[in-house]
């Protein structure tokens, strides 16, 4: 959510207020004010307007909740959704309202403190006013008069319920300041009976979720429970809310979950969290972008809690719709070329090296032939032993998610691959056409000219765009071109050259719907079953094999026929007669004849 990092302009002009995420405007004109926002969802609309006579100073209370007090001596407006609601601070006593806000109370404000649940003013009449940020409105109760204030005074919350007033001290002798610290325990001022502040609804209220740090990664939920005791006779009303509404949906259910030693009835809470976008309740212009990873809060308190409540402080949590670094991707291997006894582990381990033909690589993955053979040093550590793949059938990796060293699901979200030797003896089962694309899809040729370094780079969710993305607009200009993106709703495979060895990929998850992280890996594969190119082009061959062919069945009819001429008469006596004189000197019976 917004959150207010610098103040620039003058009264009457326009107030800029700069974070990390989004800039929104306070725009001024005559006795009110609004805030608008830059950022989806937010750009659509302004804040409702609120009123503003003057300059305010601006206090960010801790806690990351987008709770923005705003203050000057005569004003006091609290928002909780980062400007797009302010109100009024309203003054009570006990269970009254005395004045709907400071203005109407008459109180010149010197000094102004707050943390993730309290809020403090100190007046320049000397009076101590306390109230709660609650989770509906916020309102403050004055405190019985003391001399507690000076030009120099301030205030800080050093704990919950601990108030500190600190006056500056000057030394006449040193160039130097001490302090005087005034410390007041809030819950024990509260127990005067004339502030009425009544008593607290509930005893309990704790979760395990309190103060920690949780991430909802895409397509994830998270599931937090929470016990709340009330006081008997009593009926609290609990009350869940997120920051940021935009980015983060959630579901909270309520049941008895049995009793105290007491007879107090324990309640459960179990909160559901997921992405707005994936519970379907929400408007589209209302979500944010699902492709960017944003932040939120959640905090369970009491819609109805007194003020008498200062040690029950509201249980928050803080929350990271982004990448999951427990994620990890791992290609399923198997049946590996050294379980098949393809390949030796001992000698893949024993600093084993292969050689790439410079007719099958190019270093600058462009698919050119290379100037020489590459000689590549086998990483087993890195990569254990390859997989096996038949070179005549097409082949795609199976991909497992993994977290926390646990199998999540088989990944069906679309991926690329890239030879990282460069090679290319290998292409696609499908094209952009057979593909169902409706614009060109993008290659690594395109990445790498878009990046236009070919040392650095990256094909993944960031840069990726669907061919099938009614969105993207590039015109299918070349429908043949092979399509190389795997998984998702297509059924694209590899497909082999005619070419034994290994070949070592890497893989990369493009989907942006699956996942924040960078879902990245290397493995590698072994293809085999190729037999050796053959020397001659295949229509030589064919040529060759026809003609000896024919030649064979013309010889086989006509060698009977030419015995029978006065020609082969006489050629089969010559035969006849050779044969006959060898027998009788015993040469061909040795060879030598």
């Amino acid at each position: 959510m917004f959150s207010v990092a610098e103040l620039v302009g003058t009264f009457g002009g326009i107030f800029s207020f700069h974070s990390l995420s989004q800039v929104g405007l306070l725009l001024v004109d005559e006795q009110m004010a609004m805030f608008s926002y830059s950022d989806h969802p937010l750009n659509r609309s302004f804040g409702l307007p609120f009123d503003y006579d003057r300059a305010l100073d601006i206090l960010i209370a801790p806690g990351l909740k987008g709770i923005l007090i705003f203050w000057s001596e005569k004003n006091l407006l609290v928002s909780r959704n980062s400007g797009q609601l302010v109100e009024s601070v309203q003054v009570r006593e006990g269970q009254r309202i005395l004045y709907n806000s400071i203005v109407k109370a008459n109180i010149t404000i010197h000094s102004v403190a707050a943390n993730e649940n309290e809020l403090a003013v100190l007046t320049e009449e000397n009076n101590l006013y306390y109230g709660s940020l609650g989770i509906q409105s916020s309102s403050l109760i004055k405190f019985a008069d003391q001399n507690i204030w000076s030009q120099e005074a301030v205030l800080m919350f050093t704990d919950v319920g601990m108030l500190e007033i600190l006056t500056p001290l000057r030394d006449v002798l040193f160039p130097a300041f001490d302090f005087q610290k005034c410390r007041l325990n809030i819950q024990a001022l509260l127990m005067d009976p004339q502030l009425q502040a009544g008593v607290c609804k509930v005893e309990l209220l704790q979760g395990e979720f309190e103060n920690k740090m949780y991430t909802i990664d895409m397509n994830s939920q998270l599931e937090l429970t929470a016990l709340m005791i009330p006081r008997p006779g009593t009926l609290p009303v609990p009350l869940v809310s997120v920051s940021n509404p935009h980015s983060l949906g959630l579901q909270a259910v309520i049941c008895e979950d049995g009793y105290t030693y007491d007879g107090n009835t324990k309640h459960r809470l179990n909160i559901s969290l997921k992405q707005q976008h994936h519970w379907g309740r929400a408007d589209p212009n209302f979500t944010s972008s699902i492709k960017r990873p944003t932040i939120s809060t959640i905090t369970l308190d009491i819609a109805n809690k007194e003020i008498s409540c200062v040690d029950l402080k509201p249980l928050t949590a803080l929350i990271s719709v982004g990448c999951d670094l427990e994620k990890k991707i791992v290609i399923q291997n198997e049946f590996s070329a050294c379980y098949h006894g393809v390949l030796d582990p001992v000698a893949l381990q024993d600093n084993y090296s292969y050689i790439i033909e410079r007719e099958a690589y190019d270093p600058n993955f462009q698919g050119q032939q290379a100037k020489k053979d590459l000689e590549v040093h086998y990483p087993y550590e890195k990569l254990g032993c390859p997989l096996l793949a038949y070179y005549d059938i097409p082949w795609k990796p199976v991909v497992e998610l993994w977290r926390e060293g646990k199998f999540q699901e088989v990944v069906e979200a679309e991926y690329v691959l890239l030879e990282m030797n460069g090679l290319f003896t290998y292409t696609y089962s499908l094209t952009a056409g057979t593909a169902g694309c409706s614009a060109q899809p993008q290659n690594w040729t395109t990445i790498t000219k878009m990046a236009g370094d070919t040392a650095s780079f990256s094909w993944d969710r960031e840069n990726y765009m669907s061919c099938h993305d009614p969105n993207y607009h590039e015109p299918l200009r070349w429908p043949d071109v092979p399509y190389q993106i795997l998984g998702g709703q297509t059924e694209n495979k590899v497909v082999f050259d005619q070419r034994n060895g290994i070949y070592i990929f890497f893989i990369s998850i493009v989907d942006p719907s699956y996942s924040y992280c960078r879902l990245e890996t290397t493995f590698s594969v072994y293809v085999y079953g190729a037999f050796p190119l053959s020397i001659f082009p295949p229509e030589i061959t064919i040529v060759l094999l026809t003609a000896a062919t024919l030649l064979s069945v013309w010889l086989a009819y006509m060698i009977p026929q030419l015995l029978h001429t006065e020609q082969g008469l006489e050629g089969n006596g010559f035969w006849v007669r050779l044969y006959q004189r060898c027998r009788k000197s015993g040469a061909c019976l040795w060879g030598r004849c």
